[in-house]
């Protein structure tokens, strides 16, 4: 049984009851807050796998709360938008949250989400990716098993996502990922996910590791399809 903890963070009680439950049956636990000032004490009170963040929040909205913890963490983060609101998934990946869900979901749904996430997380605290190589090319050095990037010898801090999918890419160099093929290998499954998420990713990938994000050197785009690492 899982034993991660999550941060849940929804100003509505009943929200928290009905999300809790299937977390914690499921072997989490689960830790609640009920504003974006909360949000952020229970983060530094105790070590964190998840957390799961609404978007509107007393105090402090979730947008910030997503800007504060990843300025100090690379905590997986998912947040919880409203139906529809397309501006808000957009800021909410902008300031480097690694997934969103729509409200209403389903329970099976966000129990998806939320083990897709922690699956990674848990191979890693258990130690099973130490024996990958280091990967690198024309300057970009990824330390697998440190999960350590650097670029010309200065390190780069990536979040969860954008780890996994410049791991994704750089481990076939030249090989040719559509959009669903990249959000299966970060999640598991594409489904309930808006393809352009790796958009969003793969920008700002370039933005932390290009010379020149507008002409990519590492990750580049094929057109129509998706996209792949160098391989020279």
């Amino acid at each position: 049984m899982d034993t991660s903890t999550i941060l849940l963070v929804d100003d509505e009680e009943a929200v928290r009851k009905v999300l809790t439950f299937p977390l914690e049956r499921d072997g989490y636990t689960v830790v609640q807050a009920a504003d974006g000032e909360e949000a952020l004490e229970r983060f530094g009170d105790q070590e964190v796998d998840l957390v799961v963040l609404d978007i509107m929040l007393p105090k402090l909205d979730g947008l910030e709360v997503c800007k504060q913890l990843r300025a100090r963490s690379a905590v997986p983060i998912i947040m919880l938008t409203a139906r529809d609101d397309e501006l808000d998934k957009v800021l909410g990946l902008e300031l480097g949250a690694d997934d969103y869900i729509t409200k209403p979901f389903s329970i099976r749904e966000f129990r998806s989400r939320v083990r897709a996430l922690l699956r990674r997380t848990n191979l890693l605290r258990q130690g099973r990716p130490l024996d990958e190589p280091p990967l690198g090319i024309n300057g970009l050095e990824i330390d697998v098993a440190r999960r350590l990037v650097t670029v010309r010898e200065a390190e780069v801090q990536l979040t969860y996502v954008e780890f996994e999918l410049l791991k994704t890419l750089a481990s076939n160099p030249g090989r040719v990922y559509s959009r669903r093929m990249l959000l299966e290998a970060l999640w598991g499954s594409a489904d309930y996910r808006d393809q352009r998420t790796i958009d969003v990713h793969v920008r700002h990938l370039r933005e932390k590791l290009e010379d020149d994000a507008r002409q990519p050197e590492f990750i580049l785009t094929v057109r129509s399809v998706g996209y792949r690492f160098c391989d020279r």
